[in-house]
C-alpha cells in the first residue's frame, strides 16, 4: 500500500539530508509504528506519504514514494486526499471550520459525498471518539486533548485507505488514548485500513504495531522488523521493555500483561532487597528554621533567601469559560521545592488552572495568589519574575527568526547575562544550531526551546502544560534532570500532564481533577498506585509492591 524506494529528502538551505536511504514497504491492512529520537526525520517520512513533502514544505525528494500506486512526486496532496488521511503534530493547524460537527463533515464535503452518508459517518465518529457531547462546541473552546480527538475524527469520516498520524496520543489522557488506539486497531483489523504513525509514548502504542520502523539518528537508514526484535536494539523504548531488559527476559515483553506473567521471580528478588523507596524523588534541603507543613519542603530557598509567602495559594477557585464552568471550588497550595503533577481526563480543567495561576483568566469565585500577588491584577513585567508558563502550543512564545535571536530576546527580557538561554537550549536540545528557524524544529524541539525561554528568568513558580508532548525518552530524561535541579534550588513546579511515567519519575505530589473539581490530592505513590488509569507501567507489572520506575528497581537490585 505504501512503498518507499531509496528515498532521501533535503530541505532548502540544509547541508545534509533530513532522511536518506529510506527503503521499506507497508502492506495493506497493517499498523506500522515509526520510532526514533526527536529530530531524526519521522515527520518528514510521514509528510512524504501525504505529499506535503516536498509539495508544501519545499526541498528535494529523491527516490520514489507510492501510495496505492500513486507517485507522491507527481500527485499533490489534494490529489491524494481520497486515499490518505493525515493528522499532524499540531491539531490547530489542521482545522478549517469553527465547530466540532462542521469539522468532522468538512473532509467529506470536499470529496462530494452524499448528505445522508455524511450524517451517518459524523454520528459514528462522534460515538467512536467520545465527542457526542462536544458536537456543537466551538473548537476554540476545547482543551488540547479534545482538539486532538476532533482532528483524528475529521480524517476518519472520509474513510481513507491510508491513515498517517504524527503523535496522535500526545495530548490525550490515558483513557482517551486507549479509545483512539482501539478505533485504529478496529479499522486495521476489520476494514483493512493501512496506518503509519509516529509516536514517542511507546508504552501506549508498541503493542498494537504489526511492524516497527526505527530511525536511529538523522540521515540513518531505517531498520524494519517485528516490535520485540526492534525494541531489543532501539535507543528509545517504553518502561515495560526497560524492565524486561533489566530482568533479562527474552523475548522482551511489549505489554503489562506479558510482563506480569514473567515477573514473579523479579518480585521475589525485590522483596528480598527491601521495601520500595518512599517518594519524593527529590526535595530541597530543610532550612535551619525547621520543616514546612509537609515535613520535607523548606519555606526558604536552598540559598537561604526567604521566600515572600507561599509560591501559590488557591482557595475555593471558580472559573467560567463562556457557558462552561471550567473550575469549581478548587483549593491548591504549594511550598518551595515541591513538584506537583496535575492529572485528569481531557477537559478536566488542568490548563484552566494553570491559566488562572499566570493571570490569563480571571476567577469567577475564590482567590488566587502567586508569591503574594494577584496574577490577573499584576503587570507582566512584575509577574514574569514570580511565575512562568510553558503552554501546550510552544509557538505562542516563539516569534524570532532564529534560535539565537529567541535566546537573545529571552536573556534581555529576563535581565539575564548573554548566553543563559542558549546554555539551557544546549542542555535540552544538543546539536541545534543558532541559525535554525524555530518553525524548522520538530514539535518536541520547539517545546524545549520555549521551556528554555521561560526558564531564563528563573521564576520561583514554574508552570508547564503537557511538557513532554513530542519529546523522546532521552529528551524527557534531560527535562526531568533539569526540573529536579530547579526543585532542589527551591523552585516550585506545577505541571499539567497525561504522561503517567513523567509523574512517577518527577512529582512529589499528584492532584487529580475531574469536571473542574479536585478529586484526589496526595503523595505520588499513594495516588497513582491506587489508580488503574494513572498508574505507570512498572507499578502495574510489580503490583502490589509500590514500585514506580525502572530506575528504582535497578537501584534496588544493585
Amino acid at each position: 500500500m505504501i512503498r518507499f524506494e531509496d528515498v532521501s529528502v533535503t530541505y532548502d538551505g540544509a547541508a545534509e539530508p533530513a532522511v536518506q536511504g529510506v527503503d521499506f514497504e507497508v502492506p495493506e491492512g497493517e499498523l506500522v509504528l515509526l520510532v526514533g529520537p526527536s529530530g531524526v526525520g519521522k515527520s518528514t517520512i510521514l509528510g512524504a506519504v501525504s505529499g506535503l513533502v516536498p509539495h508544501f514544505t519545499g526541498g528535494t525528494l529523491r527516490g520514489r514514494v507510492t501510495v496505492a500506486g500513486r507517485d507522491t512526486r507527481t500527485h499533490k496532496p489534494r490529489e491524494l486526499a481520497d486515499v490518505v488521511g493525515t493528522v499532524g503534530q499540531d491539531p490547530l493547524s489542521h482545522f478549517v471550520t469553527d465547530t466540532v460537527e462542521d469539522e468532522l463533515a468538512y473532509g467529506m464535503e470536499s470529496l462530494g459525498l452524499a448528505p445522508d452518508v455524511m450524517r451517518r459517518r459524523v454520528e459514528e465518529t462522534l460515538d467512536l471518539l467520545g465527542l457526542a457531547e462536544l458536537r456543537d462546541r466551538p473548537i476554540a473552546t476545547l482543551s488540547g486533548g479534545q482538539r486532538q480527538r476532533v482532528a483524528i475524527g475529521s480524517v476518519l469520516t472520509p474513510h481513507p485507505r491510508v491513515l498517517v498520524l504524527d503523535e496522535p496520543t500526545s495530548a490525550l489522557d490515558p483513557a482517551a488514548a486507549e479509545e483512539v488506539l482501539a478505533v485504529l486497531q478496529r479499522l486495521v483489523h476489520d476494514l483493512g485500513t493501512t496506518v503509519l504513525l509516529a509516536e514517542h509514548r511507546l508504552e501506549r502504542v508498541v503493542q498494537y504495531a504489526d511492524q516497527v520502523v526505527l530511525l536511529r539518528s538523522p540521515g540513518a537508514a531505517p531498520l524494519l522488523g517485528a516490535p520485540a526484535e526492534v525494541m531489543a536494539v532501539s535507543p528509545v523504548y517504553p518502561p515495560v521493555v526497560g524492565l524486561g531488559r533489566l530482568a533479562g527476559w527474552s523475548p522482551l515483553p511489549l505489554t503489562v500483561r506479558d510482563a506480569r506473567r514473567r515477573a514473579a521471580d523479579l518480585r521475589e528478588r525485590l522483596t528480598a532487597a527491601g521495601p520500595a523507596p518512599v517518594p519524593p524523588p527529590t526535595a530541597a534541603p530543610a532550612p535551619a528554621g525547621g520543616p514546612s507543613r509537609r515535613g520535607r519542603f523548606p519555606l526558604r530557598r536552598a540559598s537561604g533567601t526567604p521566600v515572600p509567602g507561599r509560591p501559590l495559594a488557591v482557595e475555593a477557585l471558580g472559573v467560567r469559560r463562556g457557558r462552561v464552568e471550567a473550575l469549581r471550588r478548587v483549593d491548591l497550595d504549594a511550598v518551595p521545592g515541591e513538584t506537583i503533577a496535575l492529572m485528569g481526563r481531557n477537559g478536566a480543567g488542568k490548563s484552566t488552572l494553570l491559566a488562572a495561576l499566570v493571570g490569563l483568566v480571571e476567577p469567577a469565585a475564590g482567590t488566587v495568589r502567586v508569591g503574594g500577588a494577584v496574577p490577573h491584577r499584576t503587570g507582566p513585567r512584575d509577574l514574569v519574575r514570580l511565575v512562568g508558563l510553558v503552554p501546550q502550543e510552544p509557538r505562542d512564545l516563539l516569534y524570532a527568526d532564529t534560535v539565537a535571536a529567541e535566546c537573545a530576546a529571552a536573556d534581555a527580557d529576563a535581565g539575564a547575562g548573554p548566553g543563559n538561554c542558549r546554555a539551557l537550549v544546549s542542555e535540552l536540545l544538543p546539536g541545534i544550531g543558532d541559525d535554525t528557524h524555530p518553525r524548522d524544529l520538530s514539535e518536541g524541539q520547539r517545546l524545549a526551546l520555549a521551556l528554555a525561554v521561560v526558564l531564563t528568568a528563573r521564576p520561583p513558580l514554574l508552570l508547564l502544560d503537557e511538557p513532554t508532548r513530542g519529546l523522546d525518552y532521552a529528551a524527557k530524561a534531560r527535562l526531568v534532570t533539569l526540573l529536579r535541579a530547579l526543585a532542589a534550588e527551591g523552585h516550585t513546579i506545577v505541571l499539567a500532564t497525561h504522561d503517567v511515567e513523567l509523574a512517577a519519575e518527577l512529582a512529589h505530589r499528584v492532584v487529580i481533577l475531574a469536571d473542574g473539581e479536585v478529586v484526589a490530592d496526595g503523595p505520588t505513590a499513594e495516588v497513582v498506585v491506587a489508580s488503574p488509569s494513572f498508574a505507570p507501567q512498572v507499578t502495574k507489572v510489580l503490583a502490589p509492591q509500590p514500585w514506580l520506575t525502572v530506575a528504582q528497581v535497578r537501584e534496588a537490585l544493585a
